[in-house]
Formats: structure tokens, C-alpha cells, sequence
């Protein structure tokens, strides 16, 4: 994961060097941030507390090497753990500062519940009121809610594992075409995550900040951050509140935006966005401008990326 990117642009091997000094200084006795993301172990990668600094590195040298390349976003948004990416690249803080920031995050969320005890699924086939609805009529006291609203169609679930497995049974009842359990670590973005929220907020407070160069569209509320204030109260809130990603891309569209770019490991935002601007397609009664949805994670995808921005 970036191996590539820092073999190929110095720009992206300073990012990495970078991490590596962040990640040393914020106490991990691991190896360097680099090598796990270059060639692992995996199973040392995919614990939570370097998994998340690891994304975090890999798209920011991905985001950097844009940037050099005079490629300027309007607006940026992120994915859960991605929304501390979007605010490093907007300038509110410091990628040093957020390595060890989402350290933590990792370790804070993963302590909150003990394995085992929660569970994510996702539920596909049906919207949104239906998935509250079942959550509700399935908690029975436990805690059970929507936590990545990903499309209209595509929402997961996250709470305690036994109202997770009823929630599951009876949105199968009300409609859903298709329940997938999640191979997740702990329960995220329920109102189980407080306790990691509570350990979380004074070390975002206390970070050197300023106000972003472009807004930071939040996954709390879809709504543009534009001052540092802002960015870093909707991070502490985002711990254990839904991530309302279906909403930021209609934010995003709504702001005229019409070129996307993915930038890290993988493209799965890449398709949520294009479904959820078919959708808008479908609801709307007027012609839509095209939208580009492109994804940068490699040299081979640079030229792609540099097209769509320069139409």
C-alpha cells in the first residue's frame, strides 16, 4: 500500500518519512509505518491502531502528489477515518499531529467494548426509516442504530451483538434484500463508542489548528466545516454518531461538484458516489451535468486523474 507512489514521487516518500517520525514519537513499538504498509505483516497491519494511521499516510502521499501536480480540491470530504485525511489535506492540522491523534482513536475504540461484545452488518435492499425502524423495534434495551448510511439503499448497523442479530432478523421482515455481517473489530459510530468519544475530544481540542484552505464537508451533519472550530468538534462528535456519507455526497452535489477523487488504498467510495448520483439522476426532473468519479492510488492512475480535472 503506496509503495508505488513513494517509489515514484519524492513528494510521497517525505509523506511517508514523515509518518514514520509521528508514528515513532506517538510510542509505537512497532515497525516503521512504512514498512507495514509496504509489506506488511498483515496481520500486524490490520489491527485497528496501525490500520488507521496506515490509511491515513497512504492518502495523504496520495493527496500530496496531487497537489504537486497543481491539482487543487474545491471542497473535501472523508469517510469515517477518511474525514481526518480530508482535514489534512485542507490544511487544519498537521499529517504528524493526526498520525498520532488516529493512533489513539484506534486504540480508544477498540478498549470501549470488549470483543466480541459488538457487531456491525449491513443491510441492503431497503432505506433508511426502514433500518431505524428495525434498529428500534429490535434494541430491547440494548443498543442497536444505523452507523455508515452509505447510499439509499446500503446502510450498516452497529451495537451490542445480540440486538445487531435481531435488528438484522427483522429488517429481513421488513424488506431488506440482503444482510451481510461485518468482520469489524468493534461496534463503530453507535452510542456504544462514548467512552472512546470522551478520551478522544481533550486531544482533539488541544491540537495546533487553523481554519481549513477549502470546507471540510463533515459526516456528522453533510454540512461544510469552514473554520477550525468547526472541523475538529464534528471529528469528536463523528466517533459515535452515524457516518452520514450518503448525505455528503448530496451535500457536495448540491454545491455544484461534478469531478470526484478518490485518493488511498482502494475505490470503494468511488462507487458509493456513483450510485448515489444515479439516484439523484432519478429523483431529479432536470438534466444533470456529467460527473467524473475517478480514483488516485498509483502513478498508473495519475493520467486519468489529470484528464478529469482538466475538463
Amino acid at each position: 500500500m503506496g509503495r508505488a507512489l513513494a517509489a515514484a514521487f519524492p513528494v510521497a516518500r517525505r509523506t511517508f518519512d514523515e509518518a514514520d517520525a509521528a508514528f515513532r514519537a506517538s510510542g509505537s513499538d512497532a515497525s516503521r509505518l512504512s514498512d507495514l504498509c509496504f509489506q506488511g505483516p498483515d496481520e500486524q497491519l490490520m489491527l485497528t491502531e496501525i490500520t488507521q494511521p496506515a490509511i491515513l499516510t497512504m492518502s495523504t502521499a496520495a493527496s500530496q502528489v496531487l497537489r504537486a501536480q497543481g491539482i487543487e480540491p474545491s471542497f473535501v470530504a472523508g469517510h469515517s477515518l477518511g474525514e481526518y485525511s480530508a482535514n489534512v489535506a485542507a490544511g487544519t492540522f498537521a499529517l504528524a499531529d493526526a498520525v498520532g491523534i488516529v493512533r489513539r482513536r484506534g486504540r480508544y475504540m477498540q478498549e470501549a467494548v470488549p470483543v466480541g461484545a459488538g457487531a456491525m452488518a449491513a443491510i441492503l435492499g431497503v432505506d433508511l426509516e426502514t433500518v431505524t425502524r428495525a434498529c428500534e423495534e429490535a434494541a430491547q434495551g440494548d443498543v442497536v442504530s444505523p452507523a455508515n448510511i452509505n447510499g439509499p439503499a446500503q446502510i450498516s448497523i452497529a451495537g451490542s451483538a445480540a440486538a445487531v442479530e435481531r435488528a438484522c432478523a427483522r429488517a429481513k421482515a421488513l424488506g431488506a434484500k440482503r444482510i451481510v455481517p461485518l468482520a469489524v473489530s468493534a461496534p463503530f459510530h453507535c452510542a456504544l463508542m462514548k467512552p472512546a468519544e470522551e478520551r478522544l475530544a481533550p486531544e482533539l481540542r488541544a491540537l495546533t489548528t487553523a481554519d481549513p484552505r477549502v470546507p471540510v464537508v463533515a459526516n456528522v451533519d453533510a454540512e461544510p466545516k469552514r473554520d477550525a472550530g468547526a472541523a475538529i468538534g464534528a471529528l469528536i462528535r463523528q466517533v459515535s454518531a452515524p457516518v452520514r456519507w450518503d448525505q455528503v455526497v448530496r451535500r457536495l452535489a448540491s454545491e455544484g461538484v461534478t469531478t470526484y477523487v478518490e485518493v488511498g488504498p482502494g475505490t470503494v467510495l468511488s462507487g458509493l458516489v456513483k450510485k448515489i448520483h444515479e439516484d439523484i439522476s432519478r429523483r431529479s426532473a432536470r438534466a444533470e451535468a456529467e460527473v467524473r468519479v475517478v480514483s488516485f492510488g498509483s502513478p498508473a492512475d495519475l493520467p486519468a486523474v489529470v484528464a478529469a480535472c482538466s475538463t
